[in-house]
């Protein structure tokens, strides 16, 4: 297997991973200015999966597509480090131990069969429940994560699927998880910000004229 190839795919790899270094400084930027207060689970899950997900991929023989994986993995590293500092909630809940266990399986089903598309496959599935965390945050708190940020990482990911020069599922499993995974918070914030410009309507009396509420959940959290 791999996904080596023409100076072009070459180019469409540096790209994703320029766009993807690009992201990271920014939102980085923005988690020191105390703008925004990444979420602990979701970029620990995400630390650790991705670590993963990266030995398989290399495992695997991806070449171009690689550089963009290793700039992902490394700053998602990197901004986990910074959530423990700035960032808000639990690293693990109850329920959150099971990511781990089901992580070892993966490790354990790589080890024992020699392919690392179980131990991938596994670990991208687990990956999306961390991005439901910070995706229900930025739900709530549309301005505690920067939608533009997460558009990079979007577009980066859409270059790393065309990075990939062979149609070989393994290894274009990784970003085409990015996309899904980055377009749902997309979503969630966009969703959010619109839900937070629109007023509730409250009865200010029975019988007496509506009131407008002021909108909810549009403040940066601090």
């Amino acid at each position: 297997m791999g996904d080596g190839g023409s100076g072009f795919v070459s180019s469409v790899g540096l790209l994703a991973a320029g766009l993807s270094v690009l992201g990271y400084l920014a939102y980085i930027r923005e988690t020191l200015r105390r703008r925004i207060a990444p979420c602990r689970a979701s970029w620990l899950i995400w630390s650790v999966l991705g670590t993963i997900a990266l030995s398989s991929l290399v495992s695997e023989g991806a070449t171009t597509s690689l550089v963009f994986a290793a700039a992902q993995v490394g700053g998602t590293i990197f901004v986990f480090g910074l959530a423990a500092l700035f960032g808000r909630g639990a690293y693990l809940r109850r329920g959150d131990w099971l990511v781990l266990v089901a992580a070892a399986l993966g490790l354990a089903l790589w080890q024992a069969t020699a392919n690392a598309a179980y131990a991938l496959a596994i670990t991208i599935s687990i990956s999306l429940l961390g991005g439901v965390l910070t995706a229900v945050k930025a739900l709530i708190r549309p301005r505690s994560e920067p939608v533009g940020v997460w558009m990079i990482f979007l577009a980066a990911s859409l270059f790393g699927l065309a990075s990939v020069r062979e149609a070989e599922p393994v290894l274009q499993a990784y970003p085409l998880y990015l996309i899904a995974l980055y377009a749902m918070i997309v979503s969630a914030i966009l969703i959010g910000r619109r839900r937070a410009r629109v007023p509730e309507v409250v009865p200010a009396s029975p019988g007496g004229p509506p009131l407008p509420e002021i909108p909810r959940g549009d403040y940066p959290h601090r």
